[in-house]
Parts: structure tokens; C-alpha cells; sequence
């Protein structure tokens, strides 16, 4: 599965579980659902920092690739042999 949607995932569950434990308690729906959005995205920096580095280095590496391919294109266009690295 995808570390994208692992990620997600994870962060929903958080969601969910934290809201579930507000639920018992005396409070407006709307407050408990922003206590619960706050307390999760606090827990989720700390408690799903490997699922977030597993994301970065999946775009990080997407990123790399496609800077690769569009240099092997404009190197195929400009009539290259090799492609030039335009950083």
C-alpha cells in the first residue's frame, strides 16, 4: 500500500480515536470536533513521524525521476546525446 495512503489513514484513525474519547463528555458537538482536530494533528507530529518520512522520501524520489525524464526530453528535443542538468 501506498506510504500516501497509510498516512492518511493513520491520521483519520487518530482523528477518529480521539474524538471518541470526547464523546462521553458534556460538550457541543462542533467544540468536540475541533478539540479532536487539534489533539490529533498534535499527536500525529509526534506518534506518525516514520509514516510522514516514508511519504517525504516517496515524493522526494517521484521529484527526482521526473526531473530526469524532462532532461532526457529536452536532451531527445535539442537533438543531445546526453542531457544537460540545469540546476
Amino acid at each position: 500500500m501506498s506510504p500516501v495512503i497509510k498516512y492518511t489513514l493513520a491520521r483519520v484513525g487518530l482523528f477518529a480515536a480521539v474524538f471518541a474519547a470526547l464523546f462521553p463528555i458534556d460538550l457541543d458537538i462542533f467544540i468536540k470536533l475541533a478539540i479532536a482536530l487539534i489533539a490529533s494533528a498534535g499527536f500525529s507530529f509526534i506518534l506518525l513521524r516514520g509514516l510522514r518520512d516514508q511519504v517525504a522520501n516517496q515524493m522526494a524520489a517521484s521529484a527526482e525521476r521526473r526531473q530526469a525524464e524532462k532532461d532526457r526530453l529536452r536532451a531527445a528535443l535539442a537533438g543531445d546525446d546526453e542531457p544537460k542538468r540545469e540546476d
